[in-house]
Parts: structure tokens; sequence; C-alpha cells
């Protein structure tokens, strides 16, 4: 009996999802097992204060712009062992908003630029990759504009580089506004998974864990030995992570140093 051509279609599209569907929830209780059962203990160690750069690559974000540049400019770490970096890639109003920002920081002391490169090529990994140029310090820390990092944010990362083989350390998400709207708490049940199930689950074990973009400090050494940031795929954070630890570089999450974030309110 000959079959339908379309009704084959569809018969061999669902066994298809049904596979996928059945490995990716396999993965999952694989990770959660993991995450459960392996405590692996994160020793740390008295660095001292080692010189930071931290990157803050922005596109337009003029209603949360200043509110990152004040929460770094509040990070309790020695003005003269912190570098800040305001990449700035905006045309609209945040490049005068920032200019504004930028200097009366300057006038206290603070070690902070306003870094206008004059294009967009490359977007947030061009950024960050224009940013390295002229990069010398130790380490270099990232957030994206929605982040709130706590004042004692590198005080208590920074000891987590214990070995030196550890090039990344991954930090938590948190939710400033998580109870905004069945959206936002969606969001922040689906970012919480992701965190506490996947991501300390690779870092617990062999598996590669990945940079989530921002909420993290990396070792310089580490991102030069990696080839840097490619400008040639939408998956930046990824793409880096990966070639690190291929590179035999270690990524930490430390899922108790929690960032807070802005969730967006509205698809």
């Amino acid at each position: 009996m000959a079959v339908n051509p379309f009704t084959q279609f569809v018969f061999d599209l669902f066994i298809i999802s049904a596979i996928i569907i059945t490995a990716y929830t396999v993965n999952f209780y694989y990770l959660a097992f993991i995450s459960r059962t392996r405590k692996e203990k994160h020793p740390i160690v008295d660095w001292g204060t080692p010189s930071v750069t931290i990157q803050l690559p922005l596109y337009n974000e003029k209603y949360v712009a200043k509110r990152l540049v004040d929460a770094v400019c509040h990070l309790d770490y020695p003005k003269n062992k912190m570098r800040i970096m305001v990449c700035d890639d905006s045309d609209d109003d945040t490049v005068e908003l920032l200019e504004g920002v930028v200097n009366d920081y300057k006038k206290q002391g603070f070690q902070i630029e306003h870094v206008r490169r004059g294009t967009r090529n490359g977007y947030k990994a061009g950024s960050l990759k224009h940013a390295m140029k002229s990069t010398d310090t130790d380490l270099v820390a990232i957030f994206d504009a929605d982040f709130i990092p706590p004042t004692w944010f590198l005080k208590r990362a920074i000891p987590h580089f214990s070995k030196s083989n550890i090039g990344l350390v991954q930090c938590r998400w948190g939710h400033v506004n998580e109870n905004y709207s069945t959206i936002t708490q969606v969001q922040a049940l689906s970012i919480d998974f992701h965190f506490l199930v996947e991501q300390k689950a690779k870092s617990n074990s062999h598996l590669f864990m990945n940079f989530n973009g921002t909420a993290g400090i990396w070792r310089r050494e580490c991102i030069e030995d990696a080839g840097g940031w490619h400008t040639a795929t939408l998956v930046e954070d990824l793409d880096l992570s990966y070639r690190a630890q291929m590179k035999g570089w270690k990524c930490l999450f430390l899922p108790d140093i929690v960032v807070d974030a802005e969730l967006p309110a509205q698809m």
C-alpha cells in the first residue's frame, strides 16, 4: 500500500521531534543529578588586590547606563587597581549622558574612560575586542547595562582564582524585578534553572561550561591564549569560553555570588 508523501513527512517529523525532546530531557535529568550529587568545594586564595579592568559594553541604554556606572564606581576596591572602560557604541542620547557621568567620576580620581570606537562592527564582541587592545590588567570583569554589581563583588569573586588554570569565574544572576509580572517570573525561573542545574553541573564536572556574557571575571591571559573575542559569531561568550577550555583552562561557576539584574518587563 502506497503511503501518502505528506503523511510520511509528518510522521518522520514527529519521530525526529520525539527523539530530540527525549534527548534533551535525558540530558537535563543527567545535569540535575550531577548538580545535586557532586558537591565540589571551591578553595579560595588571598591574591591581594590584582589589577582589574571592568568593561561595560553599552548600546543605547540611556535608562540604565548611569545606574551601572554608579554601581561599578562604588565597588569596594582600590582606585589605583581598578580601571573602568565604558565601551559605548550608542547613537542616541546615551552618548551625552555617559560623557557627563564619566567626567564626574574622573574628577573624583577614578581611572574611567568613555570609549567610542566609531563603528558597530562586530557588535558586542567587536566592542570587547577593541577594548582588549588597550587592556593590560591581570583580570577583566564584564557587566551588561542592566546589571547592578554589589559593592563587595570583586573582593568575594577574585579569591576564587585559586589555581593558575582557572580562566573564568562566572557568577549567578539575580533579579531585581522578578515579581513585576508573569513574564518576569517565567524568565527568572528559566534563568535560575540554567544556573543552578546546567551551570552548576558543568562546573562541578568535566563538561564544558559557557560564559554567560556578563557578571563574570576573566583572567586576561586566558582571553589572549584562547585567541580573544571573535566577531564572526552571534554567541561570542560561548565561543570564547569553549575555545579557552579546549586550551586547558577551567571555567568556574559560583552559585553563592549573585549579581542582580533587571529582567525585560515585556516581550
